[in-house]
């Protein structure tokens, strides 16, 4: 049997638990190593540089969010398309997929620099900065963004490479990239005393060499999918699909960056510049735990999507149900090391006293329902591995702006700062409430069926569904079997495809 046949097959034949464990090791460990590349910078700035510089890299976070945003539009859509093609056997069409992938990360990246550095004091106040963290703020863009089309180009082949059935080496360039990262920082900051210029540098110098990596990588003709002349022309069609495929992650990244803004502004007027900081502390410390869940949930999504296409709706559930175990597990243990032992957990960051005061008090409040985001991060996934993208998107993006936007609003002016730091648990518990609602109302679609013969239970759909997101995600699976990371966007997209196709 062929291997795509065999990896394939797995999917609806071998045990769901260690099953979901060898799609998401892979994926958690490139998470968590994506995760710990930022917090290592806000380490050694914090160590290195001050508390001031901490806030400063706090107001970045906006600019990170929106290069995030247009990275995943045009990353999700390329190496969507790139998938689809390569299974339909159209490789000269994957090829030139290729080549407008690098093009538009240039010219993108392009774009983004020169606009943003031709306005960055009036961008940074406008995210949080003052006179006191816009120097620190200004200090580390202008490095930043020099290397932004290095980081677009950087994250643009990782999505190539997972597309390219190649995700070990995609997570080797991430991981590659962290431990190159954290040599240089301590280096670039203390000996060569260049302050938290020294940890944008040491960022760009190690996405370049990852970089540098994955065109060789990429320029072997020996691959179906490599780097050759007659490519790299725009072709408005493609750019098209590119676009229109990566439009939802860049919504979500757009949004994720708008609120940061929101919560930015609030935490500067009602706590100042060091209530900034000790947001961006404990945002880094959360998002490790956050990280290993979705690295979950992709290792869940092929599974899921597979099952689903094959009506199989036990080893679906199951598979839903354990990844639920999972990531309640991982949120919980995160809780539980914020909750008790946040101090030590500030301190790796600052050994400024009032940071550290003003951080744990946050830290504490922000990971109060840390808990119920596990399942709620799963719920939103299984959606978006069915195809039911626009359920996903909504759930995605009501924490975000439906309820975190008004809850800062109106609890900031009735608690001051600590109102700012309720709205994030208040607006977590309430999305967790509507995933688990949205969830609900979808399995009242099956029913529970008993073979009279062998006594086994499955379950089965009451209410038939649309049937070309099975076919499509049936295509899909054997193409990319063993590609967990990206699998949910990708899958969603080429129902998109095919519905176009069918038009």
């Amino acid at each position: 049997m062929h291997s795509k046949d065999k990896t394939t097959l797995e999917l609806g034949t071998r045990p769901v638990g260690s099953l979901l464990m060898q799609y998401a090791l892979p994926a958690i460990i490139a998470m968590v190593a994506s995760s710990l590349y930022n917090m290592v910078d806000s380490i050694f700035i914090g160590q290195g540089v001050g508390p001031l510089a901490i806030a400063g890299l706090a107001i970045t976070f906006p600019f990170m969010n929106l290069t995030a945003a247009f990275g995943a539009a045009i990353g999700v859509g390329s190496s969507t398309l790139i998938s689809v093609r390569l299974g339909q056997k159209r490789y000269d069409e994957a090829q030139n997929i290729l080549g407008n992938n690098l093009t538009l990360n240039i010219l993108v990246g392009v774009v983004f620099t020169v606009g943003c550095l031709a306005f960055l004091n009036p961008i940074l106040t406008f995210f949080g900065g003052t006179e006191k963290t816009l120097p620190y703020a200004r200090e580390y863009m202008e490095i930043i963004l020099a290397g932004n089309v290095i980081t677009h180009l950087y994250f643009g082949m990782n999505a190539v490479l997972r597309a390219a059935s190649k995700p070990r080496h995609a997570m080797y360039a991430t991981m590659f990239t962290v431990l190159m990262n954290t040599a240089l920082d301590p280096l670039f900051i203390y000996t060569f005393d260049l302050g938290i210029r020294g940890a944008a540098y040491a960022t760009i110098l190690s996405q370049l060499t990852a970089l540098t990596w994955q065109l060789w990588l990429m320029s072997d003709k020996k691959e179906l999918l490599h780097l050759r002349r007659g490519i790299y022309a725009l072709k408005a069609r493609l750019v098209r699909d590119i676009l229109s495929i990566g439009m939802s992650p860049f919504a979500i990244n757009a949004c994720a960056c708008i609120v940061v803004i929101f919560i930015n502004n609030a935490l500067v007027h009602y706590g100042g510049d060091l209530a900034v900081g000790a947001y961006g502390i404990g945002n880094r410390l959360v998002f490790i735990f956050l990280m290993v869940n979705m690295g979950i949930n992709q290792g869940m999504q092929p599974i899921v999507g597979y099952n689903y296409g094959a009506k199989n709706y036990s080893r679906m559930m199951k598979a839903v149900n354990y990844a639920i175990i999972a990531a309640t597990a991982v949120t919980t243990t995160g809780w539980l090391v914020c909750e008790v032992f946040t101090s030590p957990c500030i301190s790796l960051f600052t050994t400024d006293r009032e940071l550290h005061d003003i951080a744990v008090h946050g830290l504490r409040i922000n990971a109060a329902v840390l808990p119920v985001i596990g399942y709620q991060m799963v719920i939103i996934n299984f959606f978006q591995s069915i195809g039911k993208a626009k359920i996903s998107i909504f759930l995605s993006l009501s924490r975000q702006m439906l309820i975190l936007l008004p809850a800062l609003v109106v609890l900031s002016r009735m608690f001051g700062i600590d109102g700012v730091w309720v709205a994030m648990p208040v607006s977590d518990t309430l999305a967790a409430i509507i995933a688990a609602w949205f969830m609900i109302v979808y399995m009242r679609r099956f029913r529970v069926k008993t073979d009279t013969l062998s006594g086994k239970t499955e379950l089965e759909m009451t209410e038939p569904e649309h049937d070309k997101f099975r076919r499509t995600y049936s295509y899909y699976a054997s193409r990319n079997g063993a590609t967990p990371r990206g699998m949910a966007p990708q899958a969603g997209a080429s129902q998109m495809i095919e519905e176009e196709n069918a038009d």
